[in-house]
Order: C-alpha cells, then structure tokens, then sequence
C-alpha cells in the first residue's frame, strides 16, 4: 500500500489500529455499529465492508469468543485489515476476505451466519461529485452497489432469526427501512444519534433487525453523542472508550 498510515487505536488503547494518513479515517461510527451488535461467544459474524477492520476488532474485543468474518472489496484495505488482525493477537477468530457483495466469494455460504453488520456508503451516484481521494470516494459513495444491494446481500448470508444492524445517515432512514423490509427483515429498532442536543434534527440511525420476523418497526430513545463542552457524553464515552454495549432497549439506567 503506497499510501501513508499512521498507528491510532480505539476503546481507549485496547485495539491497535493502522490507517491511512489522508484518505478515509475511522471515527465514532463503526465503534458504535460494533457495539450495537447482539453477538454472544461462539457466534458468526459477517462485517460487511470491513476495511481496515475496526467494527471488527471492536466487536471482537468487546465478545471474546465471537467469529468474524471481514468482506472487504479494496485489496489494500484488506491487507491493512490483516495487519490489525495480527497486531491484536485475534488471528484465530478474526478473518478478512476480499471480494465483491455482488458477486460474494464461494467462501461465503447463505444462512451461514448469526449475525451481519455494515457501514455502507452514504452518498449516492448522483449525489454529486466524489471526493478527491480513492478511498474516502470508496466509504462515502456507493459507486455501483447501493443500500439495497448492501441489504440484500447481508439478508442472505444471515441465518433466520439472526439480525443485521447497520449505520447510516438520517436523511436516508425511509430508504434505509424500505431496504430492511424488502429483504425480509423485520422486528427492526431505530437508534437516532444526535451529534448535539442543539435542536437540529438527528445526523445518523443505527438500526437493528431480524430476518424473516414480522413485527412492527420501533423507534427507541437515541442517544447525543457530545455535550455542551464538545466531550462526549458519559454512556457515549463508556461505548467509545470502554467497549461497552449500545443500549437497545426501552428504558435505560
């Protein structure tokens, strides 16, 4: 990889993290869909997407025991991916696998997994021009495979009853829940995250269903990521830095 990286972390120091210097750079999103995740020891995990594998090392650090599998279609980013895999000693349950979700590698058999996850591109093909950079343009626009492919595919490889959780921006939350329906899945809660409580609308959802489950849609209580002195807030801090598990449920300590 010709690019510049540089050497971070993430859940204050307990995962090791190589990235590129300029191009896309991991924030507060794939610790959050990590964390968002119903994973138990022993379950499958397909993490849609991977790239330099932080979603999967969060996830797999916060459930020891748990199986991830990384797909992952840019070559360099995977093999940034593999790096961190073996810099946090997790070679034995975590794994990454370059390839296209149109076209999913053979490795990769329908139902084979407990539970999906995905950070998928935001911006749409028309949206507009991309960014400069090949790999801020690959996280940020769909560029060929659009929420419904992303959707579908992870219907797929998830077995029933097993959920996908998912992160994206709010504008999106109508298409993003046609998504879930078309693809079967169902019993799906909505998480809105604020970046402030400043009264503008929510800037991401996180979202969480089940496959071939009927059951309404919920809209749970969200959560404002910073407060008033831009430090995050204490359950934000708690998942961020503590690899704690986001709350989905109702009523909340």
């Amino acid at each position: 990889m010709n690019e510049a990286v540089s050497d971070d972390s993430l859940l204050g120091g307990r995962v090791r993290l190589r990235q590129s210097a300029e191009g896309y750079r991991v924030a507060t999103d794939p610790v959050l869909l990590a964390a968002a995740v119903p994973a138990a020891p022993g379950d499958r995990v397909l993490d849609i997407g991977a790239g330099t594998g932080a979603a999967a090392l969060c996830l797999a650090s916060r459930i020891e025991g748990c199986i991830v599998t990384g797909l992952e279609l840019d070559p360099a980013l995977a093999a940034l991916c593999r790096q961190n895999i073996e810099a946090n000693g997790l070679g034995r349950t975590v794994d990454v696998i370059v390839g296209d979700l149109r076209a999913p590698p053979a490795r990769l058999g329908p139902a084979s997994f407990d539970h999906a996850m995905a950070n998928p591109p935001w911006q749409p093909d028309e949206a507009g021009p991309p960014p400069r950079n090949r790999q801020r343009a690959k996280a940020h626009v769909e560029q060929g495979a659009d929420l419904m492919h992303w959707v579908r595919f992870a219907a797929t490889m998830v077995r029933r009853g097993g959920t996908l959780t998912t992160i994206l921006t709010a504008e999106r939350l109508d298409e993003h829940l046609g998504a879930y329906t078309a693809a079967g899945i169902g019993e799906t809660a909505v998480v809105p995250l604020w970046s402030k409580d400043d009264g503008r609308p929510a800037h991401r959802v996180i979202l969480r269903g089940r496959k071939d489950i009927r059951a309404p849609v919920s809209l749970l209580p969200g959560f404002v990521l910073h407060g008033s002195n831009d430090s995050y807030a204490p359950e934000i801090e708690h998942i961020l830095r503590h690899g704690a598990a986001l709350d989905f449920t109702w009523r909340r300590r």
